[in-house]
């Protein structure tokens, strides 16, 4: 569990300290050029996840029931991961509606994920991290809206070509993590109790 939340405290930490000290962060970019600066941020956000990943693995050969969602709660964390997956996608694909009316729709998507997460899941391990990525997610997505309203940012009105490419995409990019890649990297077939 310690190496998760060491993880955690990195890739969270990260992703925090920039916005919350962006003259710090301008510092940083002066000193050793904005492409050596988004390489370093990468390589310590890469370890974080890593810390996480190792940690969570690690955390499950010590199970500690917290609460005992009902089974039922697998098919809601499959609905909320799916508009997590399209909400990231909204963040990327151009000039779609989701972008433009919630403006920070990645963040929102963890967000989404972490609930469904905490709802299916009671483990002492799950509820560390999808708790931290919940308490993460809310105040930065609020305080980054704020942000965008007081310096008068505007984003790209929305098309239907964008509005479909963020869905499709979502879509496709949830059923292949759903399907295959969450039981390879996680070592947890989410689709094993929906039958």
């Amino acid at each position: 569990m310690q190496l998760m939340i060491i993880g955690l405290f990195v890739f969270l930490g990260v992703h925090v300290l920039p916005l919350v000290f962006p003259r710090w962060r301008q510092r940083q970019i002066d000193r050793f050029g904005e492409r050596t600066w988004k390489g370093l941020f990468a390589l310590v956000a890469l370890a974080g996840l890593v810390l996480i990943c190792w940690g969570f693995g690690r955390a499950r050969d010590l199970p500690l029931v917290l609460y005992a969602p009902p089974p039922s709660m697998d098919h809601l964390n499959a609905l909320f991961t799916l508009v997590a997956f399209v909400l990231v996608a909204a963040a990327y694909v151009p000039r779609n509606h989701i972008k433009a009316a919630l403006g920070q729709p990645m963040l929102l998507g963890v967000l989404v994920w972490a609930s469904g997460h905490l709802l299916a899941t009671g483990m002492l391990y799950d509820v560390v991290l999808f708790g931290a990525f919940l308490s993460w997610s809310l105040p930065m997505a609020v305080w980054l809206r704020q942000r965008d309203r007081l310096t008068g940012v505007r984003y790209a009105a929305g098309t239907l070509r964008g509005d479909l490419l963020a869905v499709v995409i979502g879509v496709v990019a949830w059923a292949i993590f759903a399907f295959w890649l969450h039981r390879w990297l996680i070592g947890v077939d989410p689709m094993a109790g929906m039958h």
